[in-house]
């Protein structure tokens, strides 16, 4: 503001200055408009040197500004200081981008910076080993031209990062890499790529492992189990002191063999794709067909069953695979419901997804235990699970049967009042009243009824 005054103190001196020499030569008027004209001409002059400084070419841009007085020396001069503050400001900037390159440049895992336009905008060294860029000839090129496989094209496009893309590397395909993505600013993104070669590797030998084991002990087990159920069938020749044994023996190798067909099942479901050719599934002839199962097998229980579905409901999906799943929730919940208790089995459409609740009046599930229900082997109570003859792989086949149909397993419970199971299927399995699919008509019910 002291500025601007100073500037119209002094073309107020030049124009009484000018009226001054105009008035001793006659010429008012025409000193005092010489006078305004010369000094805009002087504020033109001035203006034209600092549009030619900002027409200088990028490079030349960083020198310094013109050189004046008054307002505009002024002018140059707060442009000259919010210049050093922007050069100070950059090298700072420049020297953490440096470091942070450097950092990124020795780690193992890529990191890949995409601009809003899906460009690659900037990655270290490890991105050139594992997925095949060069720089700088790669920068500014497509990431989905670059990375050419409609897997990684699906997963980028889609949007949908809260899981993570496994496949081989373009480079290298004994090389298995994980990619995840974050969206940031300006619908850039960050990827992060790991090898994770030797996981897969190790995850591979795991599920061979437990394959084969099961393979391999399923036939001496079996051979076991009809032999003890031999020698029960013919203790009369036998002392009574060993019935007892023999009888634990027997319900042993049966449980031995229960937890071989679960880990078969599962070594099955993850080793094996969905087939493509799927059926038709009436809900409401699925709960039915369950509950009548339920019931024999604990008929001495009476317990109430509440169905509450669609009866023109139907689903696509493997219908032995789903059976299984919501068998093995309702027998658990029958399971740990006492006499003349409420098993509710419910089926809705919500918002993007298909529910299946299946919802009981039991003894519940303490809340620390939740998070890990779905862990192989994982029991809230051991005793509790030997007693009722539960291999804790139950819910660990849940779980992997709705994964594989695009699902997933919510679990609710409060200890003493009961639980609720909530499997939620994509809607996009929902099939519509025109919709034709073959129904199985005698399905192999694939049923794993342990927790």
């Amino acid at each position: 503001m002291q500025n601007w005054r100073t500037e119209l103190n002094r073309l107020f001196i030049i124009l009484v200055a000018s009226g001054l020499i105009g008035l001793f030569f006659g010429q008012i008027t025409l000193a005092m408009l010489l006078a305004l004209l010369s000094y805009a001409l002087l504020n033109i002059f001035e203006l034209r040197r600092f549009n030619n400084w900002l027409a200088k070419s990028p490079e030349q841009k960083d020198s310094d500004p013109p050189v004046s007085k008054g307002l505009w020396g002024d002018i140059f001069d707060g442009i000259y200081r919010l210049q050093k503050q922007e050069r100070k400001a950059s090298n700072y900037l420049g020297n953490i981008l440096g470091k942070a390159q450097e950092s990124s440049a020795a780690l193992e895992i890529a990191v890949i910076m995409i601009d809003g336009q899906n460009n690659l905008d900037w990655w270290n060294q490890a991105s050139e080993n594992f997925l095949g860029i060069k720089f700088p000839d790669d920068r500014n090129q497509s990431v989905t031209n670059l990375i050419r496989d409609p897997r990684f094209a699906e997963y980028f496009h889609s949007e949908q990062y809260d899981e993570t893309l496994k496949m081989e590397s373009p480079v290298d395909s004994n090389i298995i890499l994980e990619f995840q993505i974050a969206l940031f600013g300006e619908h850039e993104r960050l990827m992060i790529v790991r090898d994770i070669t030797q996981l897969h590797r190790l995850e591979m030998m795991r599920k061979d492992f437990v394959g084969n084991v099961s393979h391999e002990l399923g036939t001496p087990i079996t051979v076991i189990k009809g032999y003890l159920e031999a020698i029960l069938d013919n203790m009369d020749g036998i002392d009574s002191k060993w019935r007892k044994p023999v009888e634990q023996m027997r319900q042993q190798s049966l449980r031995m063999e229960n937890i071989i067909r679960d880990l078969l099942l599962l070594s099955s479901l993850e080793t094996k794709t969905l087939p493509k050719q799927q059926e038709s599934i009436r809900v409401s002839k699925l709960f039915s067909e369950i509950e009548n199962d339920t019931l024999q097998m604990f008929s001495d229980k009476n317990h109430t069953f509440q169905i509450d579905c669609d009866g023109e409901l139907r689903i696509r999906g493997k219908y032995s695979e789903l059976y299984s799943a919501i068998s093995n929730l309702v027998v658990n919940a029958a399971k740990y419901t006492e006499a003349n208790g409420t098993i509710a089995l419910r089926a809705n459409q919500s918002g993007t997804h298909i529910e299946i609740i299946i919802e009981d009046n039991g003894i519940g599930i303490e809340s620390n235990h939740i998070p890990r229900l779905t862990e192989r082997f994982y029991r809230v109570d051991v005793s509790r699970s030997t007693d009722t003859g539960g291999t804790g792989l139950g819910l660990a086949i849940v779980k992997h049967i709705l994964a594989r149909h695009g699902g997933d397993l919510e679990i609710k419970s409060e200890y003493g009042k009961g639980s609720r199971f909530i499997c939620r299927l994509p809607l996009s399995r929902l099939l519509s009243p025109d919709e034709e699919l073959p129904e199985s008509e005698d399905p192999e019910k694939e049923s794993s009824f342990n927790n």
